[in-house]
């Protein structure tokens, strides 16, 4: 099959063969009803013990299949009358980045987010989901468009990392990540992101900087990929799984560690097998989060935004560490 995955191959095999039994029983006029009756409270148990027991490394190739949906996807079934605006205004459009106005709910909203395609060609076109600093550039114009019309920015976040290549360190790639952080910081609107596949180091928080931080239950949030980790730790990017087993950043990892705000269910399998269905557990938390931001001043949402980030992880005073 397509698209399938190794940790849930149990799965498919059992669901081809009761499929296969049930078109023989069609074909050769013979009741195995209670046979498949059997199978199917089989592959009920299988599909519970293999979903509601997803290992770390299970998560990432979720969160990397290629026919995940992207930013463009969601915005098609949550938003109405999406008009996409593109470049910096100083160099080019970033194709890696997709933005611009729509409705949620009849609310005008602005909507940023990574796009990487679906196949080889798309893929290239949108460099596998890897912005260049216009993109961010982009993302950022688009920002202080919202903030100075007082409309609410949604941020959807699925990205491998910022390009690293020599052209876009020319443009200044660092700089213009360090800007959105900066100025994101600073906005008068509410500003709700989430992450829908992968969140790579600073490539996803230049667009991760907001009131409220969501994830999807199969995406993954990180400082780094698992095969880098594990390169870099003991040498083998072989080791990816044992390194995603130790870094904690799936989305029940980091809901405990009190970097996200919450966890948005996923569809069982992965949000790849019911678009639709995803973009509706979606539409709920945008809606409640929209409802409680939109009740603040200007000046809470920045105070809100502020204390959402210092309070994540843990400080003490340097007196804690001297005897006096």
């Amino acid at each position: 099959m397509v698209g399938e995955l190794e940790f849930e191959r149990p799965v498919v095999q059992l669901r081809n063969k009761i499929a296969e039994l049930k078109e023989f029983t069609k074909s050769a006029d013979v009741d195995l009803s209670s046979e498949i009756e059997k199978l199917e409270l089989r592959l009920e148990k299988l599909e519970k013990d293999i979903y509601e027991n997803i290992k770390p490394w299970d998560r990432v190739q979720i969160a990397r299949h290629p026919n995940r949906p992207t930013t463009l996807d969601y915005i098609a079934h949550l938003f109405d009358g999406f008009f996409e605006c593109h470049g910096d205004r100083a160099f080019g459009d970033d194709e890696a980045i997709v933005g611009g106005v729509a409705k949620f709910r009849g609310l005008p909203v602005t909507v940023i987010g990574h796009q990487r395609g679906k196949d080889t060609k798309e893929n290239i076109r949108r460099n596998f989901g890897m912005p260049h600093p216009e993109g961010y550039r982009k993302a950022l114009r688009l920002m202080k468009q919202a903030d100075k019309f007082n409309r609410p920015i949604i941020c959807f976040i699925d990205t491998k990392g910022a390009y690293p290549g020599k052209a876009a360190e020319e443009r200044g790639q660092s700089e213009a990540i360090a800007r959105n952080l900066f100025e994101m910081a600073g906005f008068n609107v509410p500003v709700i992101c989430i992450v829908i596949g992968e969140g790579g180091s600073g490539g996803a928080l230049a667009l991760g900087v907001g009131n409220r931080m969501y994830m999807l239950e199969n995406s993954t949030y990180s400082v780094i990929s698992p095969e880098g980790a594990a390169a870099i730790l003991w040498k083998d990017s072989s080791l990816a799984k044992k390194a995603a087993e130790s870094m904690k950043i799936t989305a029940p990892d980091l809901k405990e560690l009190g970097i996200i705000d919450d966890i948005i269910p996923e569809i069982k399998g992965g949000a790849h097998k019911d678009v639709k269905g995803q973009a509706e557990e979606i539409d709920l938390f945008l809606k409640k989060s929209l409802k409680e931001l939109l009740e603040l001043s200007k000046e809470e949402l920045v105070a809100d935004r502020y204390n959402r980030f210092r309070t994540i992880g843990e400080y003490s005073f340097l007196k804690d560490y001297i005897s006096i």
